[in-house]
C-alpha cells in the first residue's frame, strides 16, 4: 500500500495545549522511567473512562506532543508502508535523482509496481539513521582533528 503522508499542521491554540500536555507527560515519564508493559490513561470527560494502551503508544504520544508544542506539523506513517520515490525524496530531503542512485546501489529497499518504484518506508528509517551516525562520526573526527592541530 502507498503511503499517504498527510501531515497535521497545529493551530495556535494546539501547540499551547501541546506545551502543557508534554510538561505534564515528561514529567511523569521522568518519574516513571520503568513503565508496565501497559499504561492506564483517564478520559476526563462524561464517564470518566479509562483506556488502556501500550507504554510504547504513551512514549510515542510524548514525542508528537514535543513536535506540536514545537508547532511542527506531524503525520504518522506505519513503518511498513510504501512511499513513492518523490515522497522518499522529500523525507530524507535529497533530490529524487539521488535517491533513485541510492535504490540503484541497493542503499534503501524498494520493489517495483509496473514501471514505478515503491520505497519501504522501514529501509528508508534505516538508511536515514545509518547516515546521521555516518555524518556525526565524521564531525566528530574533523573536530578531534582541529582540535589536535590546534585550528579550534
Amino acid at each position: 500500500m502507498t503511503a499517504v503522508l498527510d501531515t497535521m499542521l497545529p493551530s495556535q491554540e494546539d501547540v499551547a495545549r501541546a506545551a502543557d500536555a508534554l510538561q505534564a507527560r515528561q514529567s511523569y515519564l521522568t518519574r516513571h522511567r520503568q513503565l508496565p508493559e501497559s499504561v492506564h490513561l483517564a478520559v476526563e470527560e462524561d464517564d470518566g473512562e479509562t483506556v488502556i494502551v501500550p507504554a510504547a503508544a504513551l512514549r510515542l504520544f510524548v514525542r508528537i506532543l514535543a513536535h506540536m508544542a514545537a508547532g511542527q506539523g506531524i503525520a504518522v506513517v506505519p513503518s511498513t508502508a510504501e512511499l513513492t520515490t518523490q515522497q522518499a525524496a522529500d523525507l530524507l530531503n535529497v533530490s529524487r535523482p539521488y535517491l533513485i542512485g541510492l535504490l540503484s546501489d541497493d542503499k534503501i529497499d524498494y520493489r517495483m509496481v509496473g514501471t514505478h518504484r515503491r520505497v519501504v518506508m522501514d529501509s528508508l528509517l534505516r538508511y536515514k539513521r545509518e547516515d546521521d551516525a555516518r555524518r556525526r562520526s565524521a564531525a566528530d573526527e574533523l573536530s578531534a582533528m582541529n582540535q589536535k592541530l590546534g585550528l579550534s
